[in-house]
């Protein structure tokens, strides 16, 4: 992980805004609605107030062009986050559309796609009934309906990753998202483990200072990017192809979230399954955005967690207002955070952090 000697201004530039969701089918198709499906929901995880599920829908009737499923729940529960599909929810009703992938399912052919969500912590059972285009899924097939009555088309898919449960997040607290690229597959192991490794910091900076950083619930917003992972690792943004990577993230996650930089509302942690030669991440103004590397550290699947713990000491300590270290002193700021948990910051820099501009997020 590469910083600057002096914690840098993480600024956006001018985008062009593409308002249309690229490849996004709306509904399915009246000619031709599916006459049997068969649909899958599993809890794949499950915590303090939220939880994660994956759902398989298999077309068993004519082949279609493009699928809306929608079911309702029963407790009280809220999708706040998906991906492979754009979920929408009224009350207790869920709308769950195709992405540009997987539309077309042919007989017996099926899609897949998850979510993640919030619960009452007491009961969250599987919904009973499924909807395909309109046609309740019972495992069998029915005759094909004639032709629907004209509906209002599904709500348009979003810009952004909806809100985590309860809406925006508090201030003064520390917002983090994976921006996962379209053709980068979904793996609850990147959220988990980028979830790891900000509680162990936040354990670390209390520790340290004797007060420490608000987390969100959930820990880690998964967003949706509206490129391939190719875009973002070879579309230039900045001086150095070190920051391109990252660059593209922030001003994602900035145009999509209605962030800023800096941002007195939050800290802001992004992490990117993009890289391309050369990439690197940093922290400064309130931000931390880092490369795949980190984001697969953090899953476990790249090198020793005490790398990826320091590493994100050290770079929230950028975020807080501290520059490098002169030289490698024993400090999180230098060479010394590869030692994680064996460094401590300084007198001088738990002084600097609580008098910086982010000192009041810390309680």
């Amino acid at each position: 992980m590469r910083t600057r000697r002096n914690p840098f201004r993480l600024a956006a530039a001018a985008l062009a805004v593409v308002l249309a969701a690229a490849g996004v089918a709306a509904g399915g198709t009246g000619h031709a609605a599916a006459a049997g499906c068969r649909v899958a929901y599993a809890v794949s995880s499950q915590w303090s107030g939220g939880f994660g599920a994956n759902v398989t829908v298999t077309n068993l009737g004519d082949p279609i062009s493009g699928w809306t499923l929608r079911w309702s729940f029963t407790a009280g529960q809220t999708v706040t986050q998906a991906w492979n599909a754009t979920v929408a929810q009224s009350g207790t009703t869920v709308t769950a559309t195709n992405v540009a992938h997987n539309g077309n399912l042919g007989s017996g052919a099926s899609a897949s796609f998850g979510f993640n969500g919030s619960w009452n912590n007491a009961a969250n059972p599987v919904p009973s009934t499924f909807t395909l285009n309109g046609v309740t899924c019972t495992g069998g097939t029915s005759p094909t309906p004639g032709p629907p009555s004209p509906t209002v088309n599904p709500t348009p898919a979003p810009t952004a990753t909806p809100p985590p449960a309860g809406g925006t997040p508090p201030v003064r607290t520390v917002r983090v998202y994976w921006l996962k690229p379209s053709d980068v597959a979904y793996d609850q192991r990147w959220p988990d483990g980028i979830a790891a490794v900000m509680r162990e910091a936040q354990r670390y900076y209390r520790q340290e200072l004797g007060k420490t950083f608000t987390l969100n619930n959930p820990v880690v917003e998964v967003v949706n990017g509206d490129h391939v992972k190719s875009w973002y690792e070879n579309t230039p943004n900045g001086s150095e192809r070190y920051w391109w990577s990252v660059f593209n993230m922030q001003q994602e996650l900035m145009r999509k979230l209605g962030l800023r930089s800096p941002d007195n509302r939050w800290l802001n942690v992004g992490e990117i399954s993009a890289e391309g030669p050369g990439a690197g991440g940093g922290g400064g103004g309130g931000w931390v955005i880092l490369c795949q590397h980190d984001a697969d550290g953090a899953a476990g699947v790249n090198g020793p967690m005490n790398r990826w713990y320091g590493g994100m000491v050290h770079e929230l300590g950028h975020a807080l207002g501290l520059p490098d270290s002169a030289s490698t002193d024993g400090t999180p700021m230098s060479a010394s955070f590869y030692n994680y948990p064996n460094t401590h910051f300084s007198q001088a820099q738990k002084d600097k952090i609580l008098a910086g501009p982010y000192g009041a997020f810390l309680s």
